[in-house]
């Protein structure tokens, strides 16, 4: 279709992803070198004559790889085959050192999936064509000239001087999830890739905090939005017709709305001005928010697939059955609402990571379950964010927070003394809960001690005892303050504003 007859109709946005996820392995996928890379290790150090592609090194694939890949096709609900096979994809780029790359094509380990996800409080459901296992390329860095490497500045591609490559990464286990073009608009592509992260990391085979850890090419094309049938779908022809870029390099979920939402705009001003979207793959810039032209986009036959000769084809239809994966996202989400009462809320932050809900369970065992939801939920993930920490951090304090909690539902200490005194010191100075009691002087204050200090409060405070009479509210929650001071916050709060009304009352 013309650019001019495009011009004259609504155009709606179509997006594809391919999804490059690093798998959670010990070692590379081809060879023995390890994949767990240290923040100030030195490049090219974690490499061997299979991963630099040096000639007569020879291939091993990693079982743990294929392992983890049937994992993620069970959670996606997709069909894995009886074989499937490797092939060489030949093309040139500095970070690939063999040019060429181990990766599957025509029979990928995982085929026709599906992954629902929730965008704006609806549902949706996005089909996976196929996910398939490859070899990760190195990793590039665009330098701007300095006194020397070691010196010079990373900076944007359209700004570099020259390009250093670093090999650790070449060969680490790598699952391209491909998608249908069924996405509508760029905050849909930030919920799917939100849940895809989510269930990958249930699954145990990923760790979204390795640099480089997920990455994402995404195809975006202009369609007219009256050719888009009732279903959401769209006519093969249509989108044969439809000229799409493919951005690069974007790596996170909140890059890829920003990257797709000025793609989208960008292709609608060339639209509006009578211009032609040219096929190409372009560069996302997260500095500047913006895609920049890379080359003419490639098609299936450029890359000269063929079979790896070195690798055998792969029997996996059996590992389905035999591999478990644990309760995924979702399911659990339901169960905790279904087991413990919780509302969607709460069951959505218990579940936000395996880990968290796996503490959660932990302490929900020994206490009331709302107890534990509150104190894990709302307290402790709440000011686990505040510090920039996650549960991780304090996994192996569990029993110290399960003894704060018991002090609270045992009386022994008030609700906001255990809140904003106790549970703080113990993430700032890692005291355990009674030490920081015994050392603030944090016991709970004795029924006599907030009798009198309830007497006290209203007898030196008349003028808030009139207003009280008078009924201006703020009066009574200024003479629960005194109480509170003159018990040093021992009292709790709710049984002293009781205590209050009934003695103003009488």
């Amino acid at each position: 279709m013309t650019a001019q007859a495009l011009e004259q109709r609504d155009l709606a946005v179509v997006i594809g992803l391919e999804v490059h996820v690093q798998l959670e392995t010990a070692t590379k996928i081809f060879c023995g070198c390890s994949t767990d890379a240290a923040e100030d290790e030195d490049p090219n150090t974690r490499t061997c004559p299979t991963c630099l592609g040096l000639p007569g090194a020879l291939p091993v694939l990693n079982e743990g790889a294929v392992e983890a890949a049937v994992k993620v096709g069970k959670a996606l609900d997709a069909d894995i085959p009886e074989q499937t096979r490797f092939h060489r994809k030949n093309y040139y780029y500095p970070d690939l050192p063999k040019n060429f790359q181990i990766t599957q094509y025509d029979a990928p380990i995982c085929q026709d999936g599906t992954l629902e996800f929730a965008v704006e409080g609806e549902r949706r459901a996005v089909s996976i064509r196929r996910a398939h296992l490859e070899e990760d390329p190195g990793s590039i860095k665009h330098v701007r000239d300095g006194a020397g490497a070691l010196d010079s500045r990373t900076v944007a591609i359209d700004r570099a001087d020259y390009t250093l490559v670093d090999y650790n990464r070449a060969g680490t286990p790598l699952m391209e999830i491909v998608t249908q073009p069924d996405f509508r608009s760029p905050s849909e592509v930030r919920s799917f890739l939100a849940k895809l992260e989510e269930v990958l990391e249930y699954l145990g085979v990923f760790d979204s905090t390795r640099d480089g850890s997920l990455r994402i090419d995404a195809n975006l094309s202009l369609v007219p939005a009256d050719e888009i049938r009732d279903d959401g779908s769209i006519p093969g022809e249509v989108l044969e017709a439809a000229n799409r870029t493919e951005v690069k390099n974007i790596s996170s979920h909140k890059g890829a709305e920003k990257a797709l939402t000025y793609e989208a705009s960008r292709q609608r001003n060339l639209v509006q001005r009578g211009k032609t979207v040219e096929q190409e793959t372009r560069h996302f810039n997260e500095a500047h928010g913006s895609t920049v032209s890379m080359r003419t986009k490639e098609e299936e036959k450029d890359y000269r697939y063929f079979r790896e000769a070195d690798l055998p084809p792969l029997q996996v239809a059996g590992w389905k059955k035999t591999i478990e994966i644990p309760e995924l996202p979702d399911a659990r989400r339901e169960r905790f609402r279904e087991e413990y009462g919780l509302d969607a809320e709460s069951a959505s932050k218990l579940t936000s990571t395996k880990e968290v809900a796996d503490f959660y369970e932990r302490v929900a065992e020994a206490f009331d379950p709302d107890l534990a939801a509150t104190w894990v939920a709302d307290n402790l993930l709440g000011e686990l964010n505040y510090r920039d920490m996650a549960i991780e951090d304090v996994e192996g304090r569990l029993d110290e927070f399960a003894r704060l909690v018991e002090l609270v539902a045992e009386d022994e200490i008030t609700t906001k003394n255990a809140e904003e005194v106790v549970l703080r010191r113990m993430l700032d100075d890692g005291m355990a809960p009674d030490d920081v009691i015994e050392e603030a002087g944090l016991g709970k204050a004795d029924d006599d001690a907030v009798v009198t200090a309830v007497e006290e409060a209203i007898e030196e405070n008349p003028d808030a005892v009139e207003d009280y009479h008078n009924g201006e509210g703020g009066a009574i929650n200024f003479l629960v303050g005194q109480v509170m001071q003159k018990t040093g916050g021992s009292a709790d709060p709710g049984s002293v504003n009781g205590m209050l009304r009934e003695r103003l009352d009488e």
